[in-house]
């Protein structure tokens, strides 16, 4: 279909916002809703719809009737990919610096500002900053007690750890992407892991990744992601990820030694953990669900051996 575009005023330094969408209408319409009320007003808002069915589509044709200070650009990418779904939002977008941000989040009106503000202060090449989870009403004391939803924090210039870098809150120079083709692996788009795999060949090619404490967004925690089995397959994924990434070169060079050790150290973790599961279980169930999710992400590093990755993006997702 063809996009939707609402233009709007230039500006010398451009910020393109882009949200890649699927089947969350009303979450989708609550935060453009935010970016209207931003401190620093986005040159341009990038929205790419995954469903077939276009869902997202009259919630930015709502907002493109009313009058939007900003660029407004709906396309539907219909094929599911998050990967693919993320590539059209960098063609289409025009800026010079462009903003993630997930669908389901919310934005506070400093939070554009505060990143630019960041990558000019640091001479950043990209700014990640938090997202925090707001827990529903009945959330299960072991899942509030556990954190099992927060991101790990840094002070504000902090660069990155490679083992830190994702999407979900994250403002990127355009420039930086120019030598990577997608630059999103399709490969990656039904398992998930795009996002980690982009950012560190970009810190493989010396882009300056740094933290911004106060940049926050936040996120309502669905309620299907208070689940064991959630938590326990979102763990398994993340070591395997963590494995493949290492496998590709993601974190430096590897050698059959350091492929070795690598599983090795993933095999003698996970049964450490698993060792430590019901001892740390008379303490607390959400002790217990530390060290079981600590098990499992090992186990996830391992599965790699075996060909298996689980397919995050694959099906309706929540």
């Amino acid at each position: 279909m063809e996009s939707l575009t609402v233009t709007s005023r230039a500006s010398k330094n451009r910020v393109s916002v882009c949200i890649a969408t699927f089947k969350r209408p009303s979450q989708l319409a609550r935060l453009l809703d935010d970016l209207r009320l931003q401190q620093r007003l986005p040159d341009e808002v990038v929205v790419v719809d995954n469903d077939p069915a276009e869902s997202a589509r009259r919630v930015v044709a709502a907002r493109q009737d009313c009058g939007t200070p900003y660029d407004l650009v709906y396309a539907l990418q219909p094929q599911q990919n998050i990967s693919l779904t993320r590539n059209r939002c960098v063609d289409l977008a025009r800026g010079d610096w462009l903003a993630f941000v997930d669908d389901d989040e919310r934005a506070p009106p400093q939070w554009l500002a505060l990143l630019l503000n960041c990558a000019q202060g640091y001479s950043a090449d990209g700014v990640l900053g938090p997202v925090i989870p707001k827990l529903p009403a009945r959330t299960p004391r072991w899942v509030q007690r556990g954190r099992f939803h927060e991101w790990t924090r840094m002070p504000t210039g902090t660069v990155v750890p490679a083992n830190r870098l994702r999407f979900g809150n994250i403002l990127l120079k355009r420039q930086i992407l120019r030598h990577h083709v997608g630059p999103f692996d399709p490969a990656l788009g039904l398992t998930g892991g795009e996002d980690g795999d982009l950012l560190n060949r970009l810190r493989l090619d010396d882009a300056r990744l740094v933290w911004c404490d106060e940049a926050q967004v936040e996120e309502p925690v669905d309620p299907s992601r208070l689940r064991f089995r959630w938590l326990w397959m979102r763990a398994l994924r993340g070591g395997q990820d963590h494995a493949r990434h290492f496998l590709h070169g993601r974190y430096g060079p590897t050698s059959p030694r350091s492929t070795t050790v690598f599983f090795l150290r993933a095999l003698l973790q996970a049964l450490l953990a698993g060792a430590l599961v019901p001892i740390t279980l008379l303490a607390g169930r959400h002790l217990g669900a530390h060290w079981l999710f600590r098990a499992a992400a090992n186990l996830g590093k391992l599965s790699i051996l075996a060909g298996l990755h689980h397919q995050e993006y694959a099906g309706a997702r929540a």
